[in-house]
């Protein structure tokens, strides 16, 4: 089963490092340590923590968004991923909608057998006056990403990558997938496409540390090594605590016989990744 890291979270859902670890400190979700201490992520946490992205504009508050998402997540067989149900904010409440049923995660009450689009606002079942519902509908760029993802971990990557393109077909800005989608053709030997995405990625965000990493790598494997270097300091000028792009950059100038920032780095990337200690 594939673990991410606390950066490869913040990065794919679009939110900062130091968030993610406050959520995991705070049991909001339940990521295991590795040997150094490091939080490592199980994709149903990833969806998790995306999913409230989507809720955090209704005004529910953050604490009782996480208590009923992880609710949710209790709820259902360990089979089914959260992404597999709808998630309504409604009339300062969140409802789940799974096929035609419709159930409150905090009670666990079934509500009404309805679908959003068919509910009438005069039903008395769930509320006298009319709901303002927000679906998380399932033909969004966020959609397809995330089951670009749950088709990546199964390792079903022509899936993935169409996942990804349509995701990026609905929002080119989308940086995720073209990340992604990235990794996808730069595997199986396109760097000319991936080199194209990754380049993209970073006009839109050009402080995005792991799309100049791996724009580094493709360059890299191409030959380009100066072009390569260049993208791997400007990965760790953006996030000096990339170990790998520290690790390439000594391999890289330790090769062009620059023997004192190769030290520098390997040293950097020894402290990073726990061997000095």
């Amino acid at each position: 089963m594939r673990a991410y890291s606390t950066r490869e979270v913040a990065d794919l859902i679009g939110d900062s490092q130091q968030r993610v670890r406050a959520a995991a400190r705070a049991g909001f979700v339940s990521p295991l340590k590795n040997p150094q201490g490091h939080f490592r992520f199980s994709f149903q946490d990833l969806v998790l923590l995306r999913s409230t992205k989507v809720l955090e504009q209704q005004n529910l508050g953050v604490r009782r968004m996480w208590r009923a998402l992880r609710a949710v997540r209790a709820h259902l067989p360990p089979s089914r991923p959260l992404s597999s149900v709808r998630v309504v904010a409604a009339n300062n409440r969140v409802l789940v909608q799974d096929n035609n049923t419709s159930w409150d995660p905090e009670t666990g009450q079934t509500l009404f057998n309805f679908t959003v689009r068919e509910f009438d606002p005069s039903a008395a079942t769930i509320a006298s006056a009319r709901m303002d519902v927000k679906l998380v509908t399932t033909d969004t760029a966020d959609y397809w990403f995330e089951r670009g993802l749950k088709l990546d971990r199964a390792e079903l990557q022509g899936e993935a990558a169409n996942a990804y393109r349509r995701a990026l077909a609905i929002d080119p800005g989308h940086v995720s997938a073209s990340i992604n989608l990235g990794r996808i053709l730069h595997a199986t030997r396109d760097y000319g496409a991936a080199e194209a995405l990754y380049r993209e990625a970073l006009e839109l965000h050009p402080d995005h540390a792991i799309a100049a990493f791996n724009l580094g790598v493709v360059l890299e494997d191409q030959g380009t090594i100066d072009d390569a270097i260049d993208n791997y300091q400007r990965a760790v000028s953006s996030d000096p605590t990339l170990p790998d792009a520290h690790y390439n950059l000594a391999r890289l100038y330790e090769w062009r016989g620059e023997s004192a920032l190769a030290a520098h780095h390997m040293s950097r990337f020894r402290a990073l990744s726990g061997e000095d200690s």
